[in-house]
């Protein structure tokens, strides 16, 4: 069978009840949310009102309204970046972020109505808060960071970065995709703005699920239009909340999984999942650490990263591990620059990028020290 440490892309396996929730949906209540009158589609609304519920409850939000089912994380930040930023707008992120900012920002750029400014992160992967409160402003419409590097797992200092930003009056977008459902997060306690991630990671539910967050302070455009079931009079969008940003008809399906993951993760308490990962990701990065030619990349303080371990190997391209450890050892892990070129180049590790091992719930013991034995059979150690 094979051993999954491929966490940070997507975990799996899911929790067995997500499975059954999904499956239950298909077969009894696959039917569109406020289009109809009768109980299947009533059923539908209603996995859509309860995860709204439980994700405002989970991460302390002030509405569940404020709520947007999303196709992933890519398209919540997408829909964050442009519904917010108007021309001339100047914004702040780091060298940290995955394609998902990276891209819609430079494509700003490139247009010419928007300048942007990127903060270099530490040797250790971590950004400090002073370059960012220098890169201000007047023109600062936004600040988009990533809560957790998804190439290094180091954790950045959201918390003081949120302040400072509200400080200056702009917006704070966090993309949490690689720590929904694993860190706790706090929106009645830190002022963000906006939260994004997708729902097939930390949070163990499928793939084409995601949220946005949307706090009252923030004025955006919509999205996508279409149908919304509720209100179909109106010629244009309709502004009410979450339906604005929610064109379409919704993964109702996927909805019901994510609800079942975060139901799940809520049951064994996220900190003690978070311990248990990071606790395997210490003893995998302190073993492999000796191993020769081996390079870790980012910091190795454990209070302050998620279970993902990244390394090079000298005179060994990280694809040619990747398949070494897949078809001879059936170890599936992520070798290349993980959609996250410019930290790659911080960390001189581009254009080949590292080699990524991400552990999850499921993860064992036995699933680190195979890997342990794996590299010390290829490299020799």
């Amino acid at each position: 069978m094979t051993i999954y440490l491929d966490n940070a892309a997507t975990t799996w396996p899911k929790p067995e009840s997500v499975y059954l929730a999904m499956d239950n949906f298909a077969r009894k209540s696959m039917a569109n949310p406020g289009r109809s009158g009768h109980h299947m589609a009533k059923a539908s609304e209603k996995i859509l009102d309860d995860t709204r519920i439980a994700l405002n409850r989970f991460f302390e939000g002030c509405s569940p309204d404020r709520w947007a089912f999303t196709l992933n994380g890519t398209d919540a930040l997408n829909m964050a970046i442009k519904g917010v930023v108007d021309p001339g707008d100047h914004i702040i992120t780091s060298d940290l972020e995955h394609n998902s900012v990276n891209r819609p920002l430079r494509a700003l750029e490139l247009s010419g109505n928007n300048s942007v400014t990127r903060i270099s992160s530490d040797e250790s992967g971590t950004v400090n808060p002073d370059a960012f409160l220098k890169a201000f402003t007047p023109q600062t419409k936004l600040v988009v960071l990533t809560h957790a590097s998804n190439v290094l797992g180091t954790v950045q200092p959201i918390e003081a970065i949120a302040h400072l930003t509200r400080s200056k009056g702009a917006l704070f977008l966090v993309d949490a995709a690689q720590t929904a459902g694993i860190l706790p997060i706090s929106l009645s306690k830190l002022p963000i703005d906006l939260l994004a991630f997708p729902g097939h990671k930390g949070l163990l539910g499928p793939t084409g699920t995601g949220n946005l967050y949307v706090g009252p302070r923030v004025k955006m455009r919509a999205w996508r239009e279409g149908g919304t079931g509720g209100d179909s009079r109106t010629e244009t969008q309709p502004r009410d909340f979450p339906y604005f940003l929610e064109g379409g008809t919704p993964n109702i399906m996927g909805i019901a999984g994510l609800l079942a993951g975060l139901k799940w993760i809520t049951e064994k308490s996220q900190n003690i999942i978070h311990q248990q990962e990071n606790d395997l990701a210490k003893r995998l990065s302190e073993s492999i650490a000796l191993l020769p030619g081996l390079r870790l990349l980012g910091h190795q303080n454990w209070d302050k990263k998620v279970a993902t371990v990244s390394f090079t190997v000298e005179g060994l391209e990280p694809y040619e591990m990747g398949n070494i450890l897949d078809s001879s050892f059936d170890i599936a892990i992520r070798p290349g620059l993980h959609c996250a070129p410019q930290i790659h180049l911080a960390q001189s590790t581009f254009p080949d990028g590292a080699i990524r091992a991400s552990l999850g719930p499921f993860n064992s013991e036995g699933d680190i020290e195979a890997l342990i034995i794996a590299l010390r059979q290829v490299l020799g150690g």
